[in-house]
């Protein structure tokens, strides 16, 4: 399925394209600083790639590509894709910055798109309320939520990685 080239960003959802607003100042600047701190944690350690909001992800079986604002694949799957194409199969990690315009109905869903595709941790990151809600496979609400004198960890999917949630309000 081709997009329509109007300047805006898609993605494709279960076969239908949906236009996905930029994001305001906070949205933007929080993913750039999570991202460079996954970024330096993951390319010297060889533990995989990270990509940023324009890394399209297709699930496999789906019509279904989305674009996380920070995406990671562990090294084992990154010979698999092919670098002139979508990724094909769905982030190990896939971290989400919550724009105005989004709900936490809005939100819940695309998490459960993400883990029905195979992805192992969702970040969701709320700025307004200073929060990361922290989604597994299985869970049909977050498994934690985590505010300013937490840390982010990232468990099984990005081993030993662990960052200070406050760093990213600031």
């Amino acid at each position: 399925m081709s997009q329509p080239d109007d300047g805006w960003r898609y993605e494709v959802v279960e076969g239908v394209l949906v236009r996905v607003a930029g994001s305001p100042f906070d949205a933007t600047t929080i993913a750039l600083i999570l991202a460079a701190a996954l970024l330096a944690y993951v390319r010297p350690r060889n533990l995989g790639a990270v990509t940023g909001a324009d890394g399209v992800y297709k699930f496999p079986g789906a019509e279904t590509g989305l674009l996380p604002d920070i995406g990671f694949v562990a090294a084992a799957k990154v010979p698999l894709i092919d670098r002139k194409k979508p990724i094909p199969f769905a982030p190990d990690l896939a971290v989400e910055v919550v724009s105005p315009s989004q709900t936490a109905d809005d939100m819940a869903a695309k998490v459960v798109r993400y883990l029905w595709g195979g992805t192992q941790l969702v970040w969701i990151i709320w700025p307004d309320h200073h929060r990361v809600d922290v989604w597994h496979p299985g869970d049909n609400q977050p498994r934690a939520r985590l505010g300013i004198g937490d840390m982010l960890n990232g468990e099984d999917v990005v081993p030993g990685f662990i960052h200070p949630i406050a760093d990213i309000f600031s």
